[in-house]
């Protein structure tokens, strides 16, 4: 299938009361892995780059890999930019096929955000693309973004941020953090609530890796329609690689250490789409 945007599969899974889970990839094995268990399992996927990756491969070669995968199933797959921070970094994906971006102004003052925000919206818009904002700060390091001053995102100040920027989705902070957690992270569900409740857009939850699956269907249940996943990616397929690695430290091609690698990817990226709901709910 063509790329697609996300934003029918968000609108879809927000009136169904399910998540599309978006995926951060690093290479080629990663990409095959999302995209072929998208496709046995029925389940529209979003597969992303954060600019930390992209500094390891451009955004045309993670477009060519991603479209290239894409034409190998039916089921609706978006590829997007994850925590992009400047309005050159948002165009620069779209001119290289990205179906749908989200600049993250969260570090930012609001009004610097909200006027970078609007820039990004517009540019999109004019080429019928989503854009993805962030309200509040999602603690922890995301690639090289680090956020210490954690800011919960407040439910007034995001109804006027959404109508004031056009976002077409928007990243809350409840309590996530980006990377490992160090400890149970407390969540304020009931902040979600509240903001699900006036904001008219999906949700999208940050900082996923690590969460227990209750909290995450819990998180859903309540109005996430977007479910990131990271930082459990990589360490999934970093053990298995090193598992590989320890049973054959003769190896020398690595072609049979991306096989296992790509495997546990693949677990990990079913269970989570159970979680979420969204298995069976491809068009």
């Amino acid at each position: 299938m063509t790329l697609v945007t996300t934003a029918t599969m968000l609108r879809q899974a927000r009136s169904g009361g399910y998540a599309v889970g978006a995926f951060n990839v690093e290479n080629m094995e990663m990409v095959q892995a999302v995209v072929a268990t998208a496709d046995r399992l029925r389940a529209p996927v979003i597969l992303q780059t954060t600019p930390g990756t992209l500094g390891y491969a451009s955004l045309s070669m993670f477009a060519a890999m991603i479209s290239a995968q894409a034409a190998t199933t039916d089921v609706p797959i978006a590829i997007h930019l994850d925590h992009g921070d400047c309005f050159e970094l948002a165009a620069a994906a779209v001119r290289a096929g990205y179906t749908s971006v989200m600049f993250d102004g969260s570090r930012r003052s609001y009004d610097e955000n909200v006027d970078i925000s609007q820039r990004v919206c517009q540019m999109c818009h004019a080429m019928d693309l989503p854009v993805e904002l962030e309200l509040g700060t999602v603690g922890g390091k995301e690639d090289t973004l680090t956020s210490t001053d954690v800011q919960y995102t407040d439910p007034d100040q995001a109804t006027e941020f959404v109508a004031t920027t056009k976002a077409d989705f928007l990243a809350v902070a409840i309590g996530t953090a980006h990377g490992p957690y160090k400890g149970v992270p407390q969540l304020d569900v009931d902040r979600l609530s509240a903001i699900a409740a006036q904001v008219s857009v999906p949700l999208v939850l940050h900082g996923s890796s690590g969460l227990s699956d209750e909290a995450v269907a819990d998180c859903v249940s309540r109005g996430i329609a977007k479910v990131n996943f990271a930082t459990e990616l990589r360490a999934a397929y970093l053990a298995a690689a090193r598992e590989f690695l320890k049973a054959d430290a003769t190896a020398i091609d690595p072609k049979k250490m991306g096989k296992p690698a790509r495997a546990a990817v693949s677990d990990l990226v079913a269970a989570r789409m159970q979680v979420i709901g969204c298995v069976g709910r491809a068009c």
